[in-house]
């Protein structure tokens, strides 16, 4: 391909178009801020048009996994989670259509999409111990859907795909071939993609997961102190020896420090409480 010609191709002036579109509404639909961690966030993704893929994969998720049977159990996990999205909606007001589902499955496991829909595995309440350990879980998972997180990752990815196949445009010659040093290009900007934007932006979230999370547990009535005790619970389940800036998650030990500090904010949360419930029934 030659530098001092012009793009060629119908599909080039479109493609142009649609990278300088993409980051006009970066800078127009992104200014918002994530509660209470106060950092800024580019999202081009509304609640509207994740809502429907959202549900889509909520039902999907529960077709395939059994319902549990446990009465008590359920009635715990509907609590706490009334009582966490009740927490959020009072300080942040994401305007969620909040769903629970306990799922009959060993692994200490939750989640929430956004939206709202959540599911909880019957084996967390085994790790967890308490119904503070549990809200400090939900919390956590509440705090993702809350701060829209899913949709950054989304528009990230949106947006590194628009930048690739822009490159490709550029690298590719005029027979409509890549050369080899064109693939190799296309490649190293994946990578260093991931490696530079998705995975910190990724540990990031767990931090502001925690944080945002351990608030809303204190706010609902639960002493905070109990998700430091939950993560270091947690955190002695093997995981695969990754370094750290390879993987999607902080280090135990970085996790369980920004615990500790984020502690005396979520502590006044949890004084100004009208209600107390400490730690909890025991699970």
């Amino acid at each position: 391909m030659r530098w001092d010609k012009p793009l060629g191709g119908t599909g080039r002036p479109k493609l142009l178009r649609f990278v300088a579109a993409a980051l006009v509404a970066v800078c127009v639909l992104g200014c918002a801020s994530v509660p209470h961690s106060g950092r800024r966030q580019f999202n081009m993704i509304s609640d509207a048009e994740i809502k429907p893929v959202a549900l889509q994969v909520y039902e999907q998720v529960l077709s395939k996994e059994p319902e549990s049977k446990d009465a008590r159990m359920k009635e715990i996990a509907r609590r706490v989670v009334t009582r966490i999205s009740s927490a959020a909606e009072k300080m942040d007001h994401p305007g969620f259509d909040w769903k629970v589902q306990l799922i009959e499955r060993d692994t200490p496991n939750a989640f929430c999409l956004p939206g709202g829909l959540i599911g909880v595995h019957t084996g967390l309440f085994r790790e967890v111990g308490t119904e503070a350990g549990l809200a400090a879980i939900v919390g956590h998972e509440v705090a993702h859907a809350v701060a829209r997180h899913g949709q950054e990752r989304r528009t990230q990815q949106r947006l590194v795909n628009g930048v690739l196949a822009f490159t490709g445009e550029l690298v590719r010659k005029e027979t409509g071939e890549i050369t080899t040093a064109g693939k190799l290009l296309l490649g190293a900007l994946g990578a260093g993609a991931t490696v530079g934007v998705t995975l910190p932006y990724s540990r990031i979230h767990e931090f502001e997961a925690d944080q945002i999370g351990q608030i809303y547990m204190a706010a609902a009535g639960y002493d905070p102190q109990e998700s430091v005790r939950v993560w270091e619970k947690l955190s002695k389940f093997k995981k695969p020896p990754i370094p750290v800036w390879l993987s999607t998650h902080p280090s135990d030990e970085e996790r369980l420090r920004k615990l500790r500090d984020f502690l005396p904010d979520a502590e006044k949360y949890y004084k100004e409480s009208p209600v107390k419930y400490g730690k909890g029934v025991l699970l």
